[in-house]
């Protein structure tokens, strides 16, 4: 709490003012963590009509993400606190949030039934978040723009197979 106090320029009285203890404080920097992945997500889901260029611009949001500034998306992916309840919490919130998005695209596009869609969707959420996180590791070898495109690609590709339906 010393330390956050330093950097953030101010007394760590002030800092207890606004967060109790520490685990206040994580939740809070979860909570616009969580905040931040779900808007990305929804952007891109958003973004274009066409179901192919949707699935390149939610994995997209997923390296966008992980590759982002800081290392905030190790409070959602890689956290120490993960049986803490509270933080249980938002972690289980934060993927059933983007499976339900993306979950609604994959019913929508391929006349799938709820639970098929969400399967679907539970998957390419889990390979989105993977495959980000591992690129990190990689991406001296590997640039940000050609990982998205081959992952969306191999998502594309498991999922094209399902005729569009008719809205």
């Amino acid at each position: 709490m010393d330390e956050i106090a330093d950097r953030a320029g101010v007394s760590k009285p002030v800092l207890y003012q606004h967060f109790p203890g520490k685990l206040e404080l994580y939740l809070a920097l979860l909570d616009e963590s969580v905040g931040t992945l779900m808007e990305t997500v929804r952007d891109a889901l958003g973004s274009n009509a066409d179901p192919k260029q949707r699935v390149a611009a939610t994995f997209g949001a997923y390296f966008e993400y992980v590759g982002g500034q800081g290392q905030a998306y190790r409070l959602i992916f890689e956290s120490d606190l993960s049986n803490e309840p509270a933080v249980r919490d938002r972690l289980d919130q934060v993927q059933r949030g983007c499976a339900e998005m993306v979950s609604k695209a994959v019913r929508e596009d391929a006349g799938l039934s709820d639970d098929e869609a969400h399967l679907l969707s539970v998957g390419l959420v889990g390979m989105a978040q993977v495959t980000a996180r591992y690129w990190l590791s990689t991406r001296e070898h590997i640039p940000r723009e050609a990982a998205e495109q081959l992952v969306a690609r191999l998502a594309w590709r498991g999922i094209s197979g399902w005729p569009r339906s008719e809205h």
